[in-house]
């Protein structure tokens, strides 16, 4: 598979890498001069370039290309002609106002996959409005929904969790069509806004507000229609998740906190009263988890067999045994800055797994290698393109 990747920053080009780290051939189109401007965007290391481009340009080939001069963007036409896959994520109408909207490349190659993320979509009444993952987590229901109960709406966790949700969507949006086409022969368009991976996952919240007009407000770290199932405070300052998401589970944790009486029938043996009586229930975990150690809580839960986590900070995943185990913290040695750690690859297939062959290039690291060996351009048209700024 050969995927032309011509975005920027994180959404399409995370799809792009997603297929590259298992096996496509992607092929990074930039602008000459300054490139992805992803890879100025987080730490900078030695290499002129950000630990984020390092990690998310993974498995790729970078060459320069001015998709607005007409010179550009019949060179991106020739690379259409023999790729698989193209990924943009510029606002809708862009690549049309170039020459390259779907139909000019489809009319290149018939079974071509376009896959477009944009803030909104190809279509609908916002389609034109700029977004970024920051505009989607509010678009899309979830920021509403993240922070304490009596404060305001907070960023949940990660500011890009939309373009790396989205990224993956796309991804198997593209494998979707890639499907298709090997059964008919026809390519096609993927279409993905970026608050709409994340609306997807938001759970009954359309389905309940539809059926009663049910609002959910934010929380905290509790959970709407669970409890005890939040984050609670060990007596030496760190934090676990316990997660009571059925009857069954309550009673084991009763057992283990040697508290009988909590599944008294007037008390909380079921969810409902539970859920009724939520902040009498956490003030007693609250209680129990804090008068204990976190490992002592972590053994005791554990043995019990209830569903207990910790908290993990990124220094608390290096030192985790089961981190290590899976593989998932990837040392990479790199020619430019030496040895980088990366997330592995996921998810692990058993007979045909994917592979981090490359962290992210230099710009227009394979111009060369693209244009004269691919495309048979002759030393005197890549000179003269590149010193028209072309590449």
């Amino acid at each position: 598979m050969r995927v032309l990747d011509v975005a920027t920053m994180l959404a399409a080009p995370f799809c792009a890498a997603l297929l590259g780290d298992f096996g496509a051939e992607v092929i990074k189109v930039e602008m000459p001069g300054s490139g992805d401007p992803f890879r100025r965007f987080g730490t900078m290391t030695e290499a002129g370039a950000s630990l984020n481009w390092l990690n998310d340009g993974r498995n790729k080939k970078s060459v320069t290309l001015d998709l607005r001069q007409p010179r550009g963007a019949a060179l991106l036409k020739r690379l259409v002609a023999d790729c698989d896959i193209l990924v943009e994520n510029f606002r809708p109408g862009t690549l049309e106002r170039w020459g390259l909207g779907y139909e000019t490349l489809k009319a290149i190659k018939r079974d071509l996959i376009l896959v477009r993320i944009s803030a909104y979509g190809q279509d609908g009444p916002y389609r034109d409005r700029p977004g970024f993952a920051r505009i989607a987590h509010a678009f899309s229901g979830l920021a509403y929904l993240a922070g304490e109960a009596d404060g305001p709406p907070v960023t949940p966790g990660s500011t890009s969790l939309a373009d790396y949700i989205s990224g993956l969507y796309a991804a198997f949006g593209a494998l979707l069509a890639y499907t298709s086409r090997e059964r008919f022969g026809d390519g096609q368009m993927v279409d993905v806004a970026l608050y709409e991976g994340i609306f997807r996952m938001l759970d009954e919240l359309a389905p309940a507000y539809a059926r009663s007009g049910f609002v959910r407000e934010r929380m905290g770290a509790d959970t709407v229609n669970v409890v005890p199932h939040s984050h609670y405070q060990s007596a030496d300052g760190k934090w676990v998740a316990l997660a009571c998401s059925t009857d069954r589970m309550f009673e084991r944790l009763a057992s283990v906190m040697q508290r009988p009486d909590l599944l008294a029938p007037d008390r909380f043996p079921t969810m409902a009263q539970r859920v009724a009586a939520r902040a009498e229930v956490n003030d007693i975990v609250a209680d129990w988890i804090g008068s204990l150690s976190r490992d002592e809580v972590m053994r005791r839960c554990l043995d019990g067999e209830v569903p207990i986590g910790p908290l993990n900070s990124i220094a608390d995943i290096f030192d985790d045994p089961q981190f290590h185990a899976r593989g998932n913290l990837l040392h990479v040695q790199d020619r430019r800055v030496g040895e980088v750690v990366v997330p592995n690859v996921v998810p692990r297939l058993s007979a045909t797994p994917g592979r981090l062959a490359s962290l992210g290039p230099d710009l227009g690291q394979h111009n060369d290698e693209i244009y004269r060996g691919y495309l048979g351009i002759s030393a005197e048209e890549f000179e003269s393109l590149r010193a028209d700024g072309v590449i």
